[in-house]
């Protein structure tokens, strides 16, 4: 199985969740066979989530891993905190969020979560090709 993968580190910045989306973006367009437009636009999707999530929740710093499998794009994010995503009821009131985690679970066909040996925890989702 031929796989192909990419990986960013970046600490908290203003513009660290728009490098991701180019960074998944310019992954994407490398890949042969091409994937499919509308697949790569949720690929992005999640990793500006899952990228944001970890710059809000996770301690400021985060890497991100892409990696190409037959027929699933695997996204990976890594941050120095512990505490795992949960479900919350989405803020139509108040605008806190609580949508994020949801979407992600609904676009992927499977979400991962591992905590690392060193600290912090590891969120992998696999997102159709």
């Amino acid at each position: 199985m031929t796989t192909t993968s990419t990986e960013r580190t970046a600490l908290q910045s203003l513009s660290a969740v728009a490098e991701a989306r180019h960074t998944a973006r310019t992954f994407l367009n490398t890949l042969a066979p091409s994937v499919d437009p509308e697949h790569a636009d949720t690929v992005v999707l999640v990793v500006s989530e899952l990228v944001t999530n970890a710059l809000r929740h996770g301690g400021g710093s985060h890497t991100l891993r892409l990696t190409a499998h037959p027929g699933t794009i695997e996204v990976a994010v890594d941050d120095p905190s512990p505490q795992m995503p949960r479900m919350r009821t989405p803020d139509l009131i108040h605008g806190t969020g609580g949508f994020g985690w949801h979407m992600v679970n609904d676009l992927a066909h499977a979400t991962v979560l591992t905590p690392r040996p060193e600290g912090g925890k590891t969120v992998r989702a696999l997102l159709p090709r």
